[in-house]
């Protein structure tokens, strides 16, 4: 009996974190035929709170956004040729995706329904707890947000809880 394709979503944004899910993924869960959608939802902050812009906010280059646009999209070509790599490294079945997004938890359970994904995989950057009561963070919002599965991954020597330690 042929087993059913699973679409299982990976989010990678380069870090050692989604690194850490990816490898993490493929110990624990993947199986044979999976079909894997890396996806990846490109910031632009960079680009937005970048140097090249006038320091008046009135004064707007056509030429000077233009550049920063087709710079902007060498490098998100860059990311998803590596990303593309980490597939082939690893042996697996899928494909690379860049979704546009104002929110990366946003971007990714868009990607998780387009592909009719049955479970996602996210790695963890491990904030403090007042940084993610203000800054937010991916993990909780696809873990509250999501219709199927979240598995968030703790890279285990960067998740270190000094509460529990005793002294």
């Amino acid at each position: 009996m042929a087993k059913e394709q699973r679409n299982c979503i990976i989010a990678v944004d380069g870090s050692e974190h989604s690194d850490y899910a990816l490898e993490w993924f493929c110990k624990n869960i993947h199986r044979e035929g999976d079909h894997i959608v890396l996806v990846y939802v490109p910031e632009l902050n960079d680009m937005l709170h970048s140097s090249k812009w006038s320091n008046s906010v009135y004064v707007f280059d056509r030429e000077v956004m233009e550049a920063m646009l087709k710079e902007e999209q060498e490098r998100i070509k860059a990311d998803l040729e590596k990303f593309a790599q980490k597939l082939k490294h690893h042996g697996l079945g899928g494909k690379v995706k860049s979704v546009m997004a104002s929110k990366p938890g946003e971007g990714i359970l868009k990607a998780a329904e387009e592909e009719k994904a049955v479970m996602i995989i996210v790695g963890s950057r491990g904030m403090g707890t007042i940084r993610r009561t203000f800054v937010g963070s991916v993990s909780d919002y696809l873990v509250h947000h999501s219709h199927v599965p979240v598995f968030v991954c703790k890279h285990p020597t960067k998740h270190v809880n000094t509460e529990l330690k005793s002294e």
